[in-house]
Order: C-alpha cells, then sequence, then structure tokens
C-alpha cells in the first residue's frame, strides 16, 4: 500500500473527500448527507485527503476559528483501511499544514468513544463536556502546534482549558 497525500481546497480535490466521508458516515453510520455536510464544507475549508492507487481512503478537513486556532473535524478512515495507521497519518498531515499556515493551536470535537486516540496524538480535554453531536457523543480537544508547543510540558497541556 503506497499512500499519497492531497492538500485539497480545489473542487476535485473536495470530490475525494466528500466520496471518503458519504463511505465511511452516510452508509456506514446512516448520517444524512444533510448532516455530514455542513456550512463548513466548501471554499474556505481546507481538506486533507489520503489515496491508495488513486482511490480516496482517509480525510479530514479544517478550517479558522481565529487567528490562532482551527477546527479539525470529520475524520473518516474507510472501514477496509482503519487499523493502518491511517487515522494517524491523516492528523498528522493536517497538523504538518495548520503549521505551515502560522496557527498556534488546533481544536476538535471528538467522539468520546475516540479521545484516547486523540490523547496519544497530543491533545488534551478542553473542559470534559460531552455534548451531543447528531448520533455521537463528543468532547472539545485541543492540542498546541508549532514552534510554541515545544515549550508546553504535557503537565500544563493536560491542564489547558
Amino acid at each position: 500500500m503506497k499512500i499519497e497525500v492531497i492538500r485539497g481546497e480545489e473542487e476535485w480535490q473536495r470530490a475525494g473527500a466528500y466520496s471518503v466521508r458519504i463511505e465511511g458516515m452516510n452508509r456506514q453510520h446512516h448520517i444524512s448527507l444533510r448532516e455530514e455536510f455542513d456550512e463548513h464544507d466548501g471554499e474556505g475549508t481546507r481538506y486533507i485527503i489520503l489515496l491508495d492507487d488513486g482511490y480516496p481512503v482517509a480525510t479530514c478537513r479544517f478550517y479558522e476559528l481565529d487567528k490562532e486556532r482551527v477546527m479539525i473535524g470529520r475524520v473518516v478512515v474507510l472501514p477496509e483501511y482503519r487499523g493502518k495507521e491511517l487515522g494517524r497519518r491523516v492528523i498528522s498531515e493536517a497538523e504538518q499544514w495548520i503549521g505551515e499556515l502560522g496557527y498556534q493551536v488546533m481544536e476538535i470535537d471528538s467522539r468520546t468513544v475516540a479521545a484516547g486516540f486523540y490523547r496519544k496524538l497530543g491533545f488534551s480535554l478542553v473542559d470534559g463536556t460531552v455534548v451531543r453531536s447528531g448520533v455521537f457523543d463528543c468532547v472539545r480537544m485541543r492540542k498546541r502546534i508549532g514552534p510554541s508547543s515545544a515549550a508546553v510540558s504535557p503537565s500544563s497541556a493536560a491542564s489547558e482549558g
């Protein structure tokens, strides 16, 4: 498996991200297209798309919250590609791009069942409040990135809020 990474901002690239989301969320979890695709999809939103031999297999999106922070989300890996570190890869690729763009903080509304995955990637809970988002229970998590992230110790990162 040779994975290609696309940084998506154009319509044809977004189509790849959308195909993964339709297969992985709409079809698998019966989430309606109206719920899966919201006001944050389209122009101004950036996508990471992982391709296996040209076929989109994993994706995530991010958009600006303010000059320092972005919201990352819609992290989806096709079922047959799970367990191959592609979730970690898509987040890592997004983090690299986000850092290059000059942002300092990534936030995500993680499904509660995935919070451990994001903790392993350096995210910490913002306040532990559980919010219902569609069919999922979610918690807000945050990660500092960029040059200043090296100065944030794990213990101080865990107490961020």
